[in-house]
């Protein structure tokens, strides 16, 4: 087994870490709310009191960090952690960043002969703590092997995208399509709805048809149609409207910078946007079915 450094403790990293020391992994953890990082070590973990303490001696080191500018000051400069770690150790970021953000730290890494992947996430709170998140790698071949190791304890499905960067533009891709199918999924319930059809026969009718989609298939926007759905408990928890927002500017980012002309992904962020600034940032993003509703 590994030993590990596992930096920030939030909604997605605390249950990833957790599924680490339940597959067996020597566990040190840092985060800056003190809460989190005890109810790590109630789990098993040992806690240091900085990034650098935590990731000394360590064979990987894994983070999930809320943005670009966190991953950057993480990893590089003279305080960095890559100016502190040799080729012994392996750097894997799961969280959702920038794709120029993402490049940058990798190669730098490359740069000190360290072994580094953009490793973001998909599945949300339920697939984190369920230990079966999909996980899209930017990275060299030679890399992969080491990551695909130890996140094979947190995901079911672990892809090589391609080289530093390429993580992050794949989730990009995934999270604006999901944004595009669930308000195209929420527009066409409330449209059954609203001329007699139970919402519940619809989407089987759907599921059946070639309308079929995860967030019919998994997360029904609905209230009342799947009981596992956040939508059937207020729209909690779940993966929460704000992030979505972030991810798709984030998506918007990418596309600008290729030259692709996504109206539907602009559409689709501009819908958040203005779910945002009506106060439901905090609520899962398939309640954008309430606007809809009002």
């Amino acid at each position: 087994m590994a030993t590990i450094a596992f930096i920030g403790l939030g909604n997605m990293g605390g249950p990833m870490a957790k599924n680490l020391i339940s597959a067996g992994h020597a566990v040190t953890v840092f985060d800056l709310v003190p809460e989190a990082c005890a109810d790590l070590k109630s789990a098993g973990a040992s806690v240091a009191a900085s990034a650098g303490e935590a990731a000394a001696g360590k064979d990987y080191v894994i983070s999930m960090l809320p943005a670009g500018k966190h991953v950057a000051a993480t990893y590089l400069g003279d305080d960095g952690l890559l100016a502190q770690l040799d080729n012994s150790t392996t750097c894997l970021d799961c969280s959702t960043i920038d794709a120029a953000t993402a490049r940058e730290v990798g190669e730098a890494a490359a740069a000190a002969g360290i072994g580094f992947m953009d490793t973001p996430v998909s599945g949300g709170v339920a697939a984190a703590a369920a230990g079966t998140l999909a996980f899209m790698c930017g990275g060299t071949a030679e890399t992969f092997p080491k990551a695909e190791a130890v996140l094979s304890a947190m995901g079911k499905n672990i892809f090589h995208a391609g080289p530093a960067g390429a993580g992050q533009v794949a989730k990009g891709c995934n999270n604006m399509l999901l944004a595009i199918h669930m308000i195209g999924s929420a527009e066409a319930l409330e449209m059954g709805a609203r001329n007699g059809l139970d919402p519940k026969v619809l989407s089987e009718i759907m599921l059946a048809s070639s309308g079929r989609n995860w967030s019919l298939e998994v997360y029904n926007p609905y209230p009342g149609v799947m009981e596992t759905a956040p939508a059937s408990n207020d729209y909690k928890p779940g993966f929460m409207t704000d992030l979505m927002a972030k991810d798709l500017g984030l998506a918007l980012e990418i596309a600008e910078q290729s030259g692709v002309d996504n109206q539907m992904g602009k559409l689709a962020k501009a819908l958040y946007n203005k779910h945002q600034d009506e106060g439901n940032g905090q609520r899962d993003f398939s309640s954008i079915l309430e606007q809809l509703q009002a």
